[in-house]
């Protein structure tokens, strides 16, 4: 009979024991480092909640009053006396309006420029150089022609303004997206007899999914919360909520725990779609990075 040898351990030196303690001190420093970058972030957040849901008093005092009870009075005000559901309505309308149309412009634009270079350089640096222009500039302009026309206080009105600087940035991220799809799977395509406009439509929009979902919910949140063209452009009946908050500034003081329920109900819908299409955002915007 042969004799098994007992299994040998390998003693752990010192240095090894050293070089886990740092590795575990590393994790440890980068864990407090993320929880604290969170709260930062959080804190703000849940201070507006916090201030939403007591009374309006409350809402006032310094310091807060953390044992008040629950209370939805300026919930109820903004919604019932300032009708901000209309003024959410408004703004849903005009975002999601100006992301479907800067899409349907924007992707075969996008496409075109990353197949055939129309355009050329000039085109691209043409619409990159349209982001430079501030806004502000085009204020003056716009209300007067606008009033001449008779085209105030009107929701398509504000939706053309917005399009006017989101669809360059859409065209812009769709034209790095499509330069990073494979031609061979649209070659192949035209090879079975697929016309081009097929091609675009059962090929490169299936597979520039993340980046269609991406450029659209970057186009809708500068449309959702831009400022200064529905300050000037718009009236009662197309208000949008930016300016529906600013409303809350009135000579008796700033109303805070109305602002801070507005302020809750016009970060909810950014809030809830970024977490619902989250998994398209990174790969959306990273896929034509690399070559």
């Amino acid at each position: 009979m042969t004799a098994v040898a007992a299994p040998t351990t390998v003693p752990i030196t010192r240095a090894a024991r050293r070089r886990r303690r740092r590795v575990s001190a590393g994790r440890l420093a980068a864990h407090v480092v993320l929880i604290s970058a969170s709260l930062i972030i959080l804190l703000p957040l849940l201070w507006i909640l916090r201030t939403s849901i007591v009374s309006r008093r409350s809402a006032y005092l310094i310091p807060p009053d953390f044992a008040a009870p629950l209370n939805l009075d300026s919930w109820a005000y903004i919604l019932t006396e300032q009708n901000f559901v209309r003024y959410f309505v408004n703004s849903l309308a005009i975002g999601l309006g100006t992301a479907l149309i800067s899409l349907v412009i924007g992707v075969p634009a996008a496409y075109t420029m990353a197949r055939w270079r129309t355009g050329g350089q000039t085109v691209r640096v043409g619409i990159l150089a349209t982001q430079i222009l501030p806004p502000i500039t085009l204020v003056i302009p716009v209300f007067i022609v606008a009033r001449e026309l008779g085209l105030l206080n009107s929701q398509a009105l504000i939706a053309t303004m917005y399009l006017s600087f989101n669809l360059p940035f859409v065209v812009w991220i769709l034209y790095g997206f499509f330069q990073g799809l494979p031609q061979e799977v649209e070659e192949a395509g035209l090879v079975d007899g697929a016309t081009r406009l097929q091609v675009l439509r059962l090929i490169v929009v299936p597979m520039a999914l993340p980046g269609l979902i991406a450029a659209g919910v970057f186009s809708f949140v500068l449309a959702w919360n831009e400022f200064l063209f529905a300050f000037i452009l718009t009236g009662i009946d197309s208000r949008t909520l930016p300016v529906a908050l600013v409303g809350l500034i009135t000579q008796a003081g700033t109303q805070i725990g109305p602002m801070a329920a507005g302020t809750v109900l016009m970060c909810a819908p950014v809030i809830v779609l970024t977490f619902m299409v989250k998994r398209y955002l990174v790969t959306g915007l990273t896929f034509g990075s690399v070559k």
